[in-house]
């Protein structure tokens, strides 16, 4: 069969360790043979971002701006050990923060529901989208380690010279300050990627915070998501039969355990850190969770939501066999190809997305699976595949499809 012709580049972020090796597997398996692929290419692996000071990041941010789609490999963040490792010049910042502050954008994270992994809530019958704020709150701190009795205040000095005071806590020994902020801006950005999203995927958005307690800072986010959405995006929704509304951050909890799914859940940065987490855990696996970088002006950026798998690169150098889910990874290329086949108007893209995604699905239906996914299934008598295995078994499924 002929393949099938691309007419704008995707951006694609090369990254490290295990994830890497997979990354080359999956577009030499279930790419190239099937698609005229077309990327703006950039490593992002953590020697050439040492080489190039980190440039290749701010790079690739801008390329996405620039051509709408990216798809991104795991990457390292490095720690001390890593700056040992590596040699490094600095210990350089989390590539995907620096990616989300260059885009202004919301990460969406959904887990990946397959038959014979199910999730441990019972009545979860279709996956949970985690809309994670990605500025500012407890990332974005100043801490004090208070050394003994004193006042603690907190002020904000205008451009005009005038100060708002007030006293946080008068301290009569040892304790602790924490300072936290956020911005009219990145919440609005946050609002509207949430709400473009939700029409994007025709699903019901909730937001929680804690406004009942926080009354002027959480409170804020709950007026700003009203507001945009009854000015901008109240009509759209009834029209798209979809619904929006705003609950407490325990009283959401309490719902989500009954509900049954399909909906996205709107958290600011530290609750959707949380709970995205417990979210992919109770489905499986982080290796079975999608994760989305979507900005306010409508340009997406792909990729899993697990790390580089570095214990499993280890055994790979040492010439040992690994069993690394690649299905993430699979389904960040599929996000990806299946968006540049929409916004470019070329539905054969899109189909073959679709059924890669199916392929993969089937391939684990039908008994073939990597380790991880091998001890917490509810099949018997299953096949466990090494890491190039299953690749190559979601290959013959995808070529029997095709």
């Amino acid at each position: 069969m002929a393949k099938i012709e691309m007419k704008t580049p995707l951006v694609e972020m090369d990254g490290d360790e295990m994830t890497r090796i997979l990354w080359k597997m999956i577009k030499d398996e279930l790419l190239l043979p099937f698609i005229d692929l077309k990327t703006e290419y950039y490593d992002l692996g953590l020697e050439y971002r040492n080489e190039t000071n980190d440039q290749v990041t701010i790079d690739s941010a801008e390329a996405t701006k620039k051509y709408g789609v990216a798809v991104k490999c795991a990457t390292i963040t490095p720690n001390a050990a890593r700056m040992t490792e590596y040699n490094l010049k600095e210990m350089w910042k989390s590539p995907n923060g620096t990616i989300r502050a260059a885009l202004d954008g919301t990460v969406f994270r959904a887990p990946i529901q397959v038959k014979g992994i199910e999730p441990c809530v019972k009545n979860w019958e279709k996956p949970i989208t985690l809309a994670r704020h990605a500025y500012g709150d407890v990332y974005k701190n100043t801490e004090i380690k208070v050394p003994g009795a004193g006042k603690a205040e907190l002020v904000f000095t205008g451009a005009d010279g005038k100060e708002i005071r007030q006293t946080i806590q008068e301290f009569d020994g040892p304790g602790i300050i924490q300072g936290i902020h956020n911005t009219d801006k990145s919440i609005t950005s946050f609002a509207k990627a949430c709400f473009n999203y939700a029409l994007d995927t025709k699903q019901d958005l909730w937001f929680a915070t804690k406004d009942t307690i926080s009354k002027i800072y959480d409170h804020n986010f709950k007026d700003i998501f009203q507001d945009i959405y009854d000015k901008e995006y109240k009509e759209k929704f009834e029209a798209a039969g979809i619904e929006y509304f705003y609950t407490l951050i325990d009283d959401a909890v309490a719902r989500v355990m009954k509900a049954k799914g399909g909906f996205i859940w709107a958290c600011k940065n530290y609750d959707g850190d949380v709970m995205s987490d417990m979210v992919s855990s109770a489905c499986g696996s982080l290796a079975m969770m999608t994760s989305v970088l979507v900005s306010p002006s409508g340009v997406y950026e792909y990729e899993a939501a697990h790390g580089t798998v570095q214990r499993h690169y280890y055994k790979h150098l040492k010439g040992e066999e690994t069993s690394t889910n690649s299905v993430a990874t699979i389904f960040a290329w599929t996000g990806a190809l299946r968006k540049r086949g929409e916004l470019d108007n070329i539905p054969e893209l899109m189909a073959f997305a679709d059924k890669l995604e199916k392929a993969t699905l089937s391939t684990i239906e039908n008994g073939k699976m990597t380790k991880d996914l091998a001890l917490i299934t509810s099949m018997k008598d299953v096949t466990v595949l090494n890491s190039e295995g299953f690749i190559k078994a979601v290959r013959e499924s995808l070529e029997a499809m095709l």
